[in-house]
């Protein structure tokens, strides 16, 4: 069945931005069982990442009239999303987080770089949203 296609009026229309928003509460939770050594260390750096994916994302649609500047923030949400997966394979390596939790957060991510990058090169050079939401 084929998703429901609607315009995109905001950025909250846009299914990268809330499929990043919904993972932001389950990684914050994540890291709350880290050890307090990681505190200020692995645990800050991936809750800094996750809230950068979807301001980045927000950022960027506020400048969508360039789509070069769109694309750019877009960028470095793609970029963010990436650290989060590297993040999550060093939780997973050191223990700090169980196999099965760490992979469904490494597809999401994986699976929020994929939209990222499909947005990214479907994005119109006259700053007008693609016809289908990503």
């Amino acid at each position: 069945m084929e998703a429901e296609k609607r315009p995109i009026r905001s950025y909250r229309d846009l299914r990268v931005y809330q499929r990043s928003m919904e993972l932001l509460g389950p990684i914050h939770k994540l890291v709350l069982a880290f050890p307090d050594y990681e505190k200020f260390g692995l645990a800050d750096q991936m809750r800094r990442a996750c809230r950068s994916v979807p301001t980045n994302i927000v950022e960027g649609y506020g400048r969508r009239g360039s789509a070069k500047d769109f694309k750019y923030y877009l960028g470095i949400a793609m970029g963010s999303a990436n650290e989060m997966v590297v993040h999550l394979e060093v939780s997973r390596q050191l223990g700090y987080a169980g196999d099965d939790e760490c992979a469904r957060y490494i597809d999401a991510y994986e699976s929020i770089g994929k939209q990222l990058h499909m947005l990214i090169s479907r994005w119109r050079s006259d700053g007008r949203p693609p016809t289908s939401n990503v």
